[in-house]
């Protein structure tokens, strides 16, 4: 494999290591310096088109986690202003990024990002109740993770605040919005039925107490042919 494709693969900048796993030699990253690659620091190369901020990431050996890793897996997640959570190799996160403890599974093998365990791992332990259940629930729904698997790795009284938030994932929600709302009339002592069938009108978001429907409207319900399924449906349901 030539190393710009190789340096794509892992996101316009990476490690030997990381190279050196593709295929790629010595010799040709020699020559892919002379033909204009980046070697920001020793051992490693990038994109001239790479981002900086990713290139800083691997220049401080960090991987990204928590929070900050769920673009890369796809995970909803409420945005977060302010500093990336990040995993050090060497014992500390630098630069004001808030940081995370030690690993338990072997990292993406391409890029800077801690594995999907370990990811919600740590969102548990260190994110607001409201935040984490966004991420577990979007990985279990997705039947990428079960509950049992991240359960049983946070033993001990010190996890019993990341175990009580696992109690308040379910599985059906189609969207952030559907978790969200459905975990805040829970908490009010409202009785919620998630993803509920009813014939002419079909599946409901979330009915409340067996009589109330809710219907959560995203972005998509901006669009005229939504907004006028989405009225038509809203006539039946009143019926």
């Amino acid at each position: 494999m030539d190393v710009p494709t190789a340096l794509t693969i892992c996101g316009g900048a990476a490690r030997r290591p990381a190279l050196a796993r593709l295929g790629v030699d010595d010799a040709a990253l020699r020559r892919a310096v002379r033909a204009g690659v980046v070697q920001p620091s020793r051992g490693l190369y990038a994109l001239p088109t790479a981002d900086p901020d990713y290139v800083a990431l691997l220049q401080r050996r960090q991987l990204l986690t928590c929070v900050s890793a769920a673009p890369f897996y796809g995970l909803w997640a409420l945005e977060r202003p302010g500093p990336g959570h990040v995993y050090h190799r060497r014992g500390g996160a630098a630069g004001g990024e808030p940081g995370h403890g030690r690993l338990l599974f072997a990292p993406d093998p391409h890029r800077p990002v801690a594995a999907l365990g370990d990811v919600l791992i740590h969102a548990l332990r260190c994110l607001p109740f409201r935040e984490s259940p966004v991420m577990v629930e979007c990985a279990v729904g997705r039947g990428d993770m079960t509950l049992d698997f991240l359960g049983r790795r946070l033993p001990g009284t010190r996890n019993g605040r990341a175990r009580e938030v696992l109690n308040w994932v379910d599985r059906g929600a189609e969207s952030l919005l559907e978790t969200l709302a459905r975990t805040y009339f829970r908490q009010a002592g409202i009785r919620v039925e998630a993803q509920v069938h009813i014939g002419g009108v079909g599946s409901l978001d979330l009915l409340l107490e067996g009589r109330l429907i809710v219907e959560l409207d995203g972005r998509h319900h901006g669009e005229w042919a939504q907004v006028k399924k989405d009225q038509r449906r809203n006539n039946r349901s009143v019926v």
